[in-house]
């Protein structure tokens, strides 16, 4: 009698804890409400259920391939991209926009009214006002103002629309170039050149369908997530190439391996992540066989388009080519045969443009001079090869830094810089664009006297933005990409068209 009410107890005791515990909570939903719900997380729960027939899982071509062409939803005026981003900010006073007031006052105390509330990277107390470190000159018949630096460039101001009054509210590098290029100071959105090749595939299939060249000595501040995918599967980020050595990393099989074999051994692995996707449906997978499928193709298209030493002479003069070498010339003479190529976006990140004065190579009169003369000839040379083949009215080229420089000349810590330099200024700077769909020789928006900020036409980077996908071919508010319960686009909740430059 004592041991049944032994037992007695000890099964009250389990019961109560059954009916308390998470763990018997859910083992015993499985046949009631809550096993209904979880069936569709964990794939079904019911020990009892009979076994389902293996699920079949059909592959689209857009599933197989994400980078297939797609037509975008509008009449595009271009094809392609090429950006030219300039890390580290050019100072827009001593290359476009010429304020010869701001030479008058040059030596001047900064006015207090333009220092009040605002946030500056460096400068402290009161700076002086720094007058041009460039001679400028109307150029063209469009009477553009171009500086000595830029002796090449004035070939070509007419085919190029300049935004004089361009801001932004970020001051810092990283989140500058961040929000430049993914609409966002975070760490996270995909980058424009995602967006361009999620949208619209890629017409070569041999080749990314979005390629970054890097030169200067260094990869931009934000890292690689300015070329990054953020949310949309991996396949859409930017492929670095390389233009000194091999292109790509391991662009070459080693001893003993086959293209038959490689070939083999991908399909065999692709096989069983056919088999994963139809398991688990992580886009990601879908993305890792693309991957595989293009790296194989690319061994044999990537080394001829990005081979220099093929093209005429007289080409490798114009841009100023250094064969061998990571450079700037190099990187437009390859932007310019990927686009011929087919390649969707292809963006150009040059370092060293942060020009502070506390070095020699960062001075606006000396290191910046230095710089533009790296720049100037291959960006003339870029516009002119793609008008003479043809491809200047289907390709978009987009130059800019992530914000620009102060008319003040940095005093960092209150005290006189080495070299002369500028500080980081957001509210003002200039980029311009050429090519399809873009007016020729027309400058919109203008800065004060003295180029402190925008008083007629200002655009912001969401406004670039959504002008950039206009030209591609896409309404910037309809194009977006669902992600954690919530549509996300490029632009986020602002944007406007820049009509004023649209041909």
């Amino acid at each position: 009698m004592e041991d049944h009410i032994q037992r007695l107890i000890q099964e009250k005791i389990v019961r109560e804890t059954q009916a308390k515990t998470r763990r018997h909570f859910i083992k015993s939903c499985a046949q009631g409400m809550g096993g209904l719900a979880l069936s569709s997380i964990f794939m079904g729960c019911d020990p009892l259920a009979k076994p389902m027939a293996k699920k079949t899982v059909a592959f689209s071509e857009r599933d197989l391939n994400p980078l297939a062409t797609l037509a975008p939803p509008f009449a595009p005026k271009v094809k392609s991209v090429i950006y030219l981003h300039m890390a580290g900010a050019p100072s827009q006073l001593e290359m476009f926009d010429y304020k010869p007031q701001l030479q008058k006052y040059h030596g001047q105390d900064c006015p207090q009214s333009l220092l009040e509330g605002k946030k500056f990277a460096f400068i402290k107390g009161t700076p002086k006002l720094m007058g041009p470190q460039a001679e400028f000159k109307q150029e063209g018949q469009s009477g553009n103002w171009v500086s000595n630096f830029m002796p090449h460039f004035k070939k070509v101001v007419d085919e190029v629309a300049f935004l004089k009054a361009v801001h932004t509210d970020q001051f810092n590098h990283g989140p500058a170039q961040l929000f430049m290029h993914t609409g966002s100071a975070r760490l996270g959105r995909p980058s424009i050149g995602a967006w361009a090749t999620y949208g619209l595939g890629s017409p070569n299939q041999n080749l990314p369908g979005f390629v970054v060249l890097t030169s200067g000595g260094n990869t931009p501040d934000a890292g690689k997530s300015v070329w990054g995918s953020g949310f949309l599967p991996s396949v859409y980020q930017g492929v670095q190439c390389r233009s000194k050595g091999d292109p790509v990393l391991y662009i070459e099989d080693p001893d003993g391996m086959t293209r038959d074999l490689k070939k083999s051994t991908i399909d065999a692995i692709n096989k069983i992540n056919k088999e994963e996707y139809a398991k688990y449906a992580d886009p990601e997978i879908l993305a890792r066989i693309n991957q595989y499928e293009m790296a194989y193709r690319m061994q044999i298209a990537v080394p001829e388009v990005m081979n220099i030493n093929n093209e005429p002479e007289n080409i490798k003069q114009m841009y100023g080519v250094e064969p061998g070498k990571e450079s700037f010339a190099n990187n437009c003479l390859l932007a310019r045969k990927l686009v011929e190529d087919g390649v969707r976006f292809v963006q150009l990140f040059d370092w060293g443009w942060d020009t502070h004065g506390n070095i020699r190579e960062g001075s606006i009169d000396l290191g910046l001079r230095n710089k533009c003369g790296e720049i100037d000839r291959p960006i003339a040379a870029l516009i002119l090869d793609l008008k003479q083949r043809g491809l200047l009215d289907e390709t978009l080229i987009v130059w800019g830094g992530e914000f620009g420089r102060t008319p003040m000349q940095e005093n960092r810590g209150n005290k006189k810089m080495a070299y002369k330099g500028r500080d980081h200024h957001g509210d003002a700077f200039t980029m311009w664009m050429a090519g399809g769909g873009i007016k020729k020789g027309v400058s919109h928006g203008k800065t004060d006297d003295i180029g402190f900020s925008g008083i007629e036409g200002q655009v912001s980077v969401h406004d670039i933005h959504a002008t950039i996908l206009h030209l591609l071919g896409f309404d910037h508010e309809q194009f977006t990409y669902e992600f954690q319960g919530r549509h996300f686009r490029l632009t986020d909740v602002e944007g406007e068209l820049i009509k004023e430059i649209l041909a």
